[in-house]
């Protein structure tokens, strides 16, 4: 599995990397997480808005900082 925090590397983006992180370690899941700040390929993405977290290609969330329960929730999917 391959978790993406989109954006410039601001505290938003760093409060949703920690966030994914624990929410990895709540329900035992190991994945690799990137941290994409290159505004072009951030824009690949089509968000309008950072951070963005994109799960295995596909972005789940953008704009907002989701919490750990949230984004167990949507790994578990």
């Amino acid at each position: 599995m391959e978790i993406k925090i989109l954006g410039p590397g601001c505290r938003n983006c760093e409060k949703l990397q920690a966030n994914a992180t624990e929410a990895l370690k709540k329900i035992g899941m190991e994945a690799t997480i990137i941290k994409v700040e290159d505004p072009k390929e951030i824009a690949k993405y089509g968000i309008m808005q950072t951070p963005g977290l994109v799960i295995n290609e596909k972005v789940v969330s953008y704009g907002r900082i989701l919490t750990p329960k949230h984004i167990a929730e949507l790994l578990q999917k």
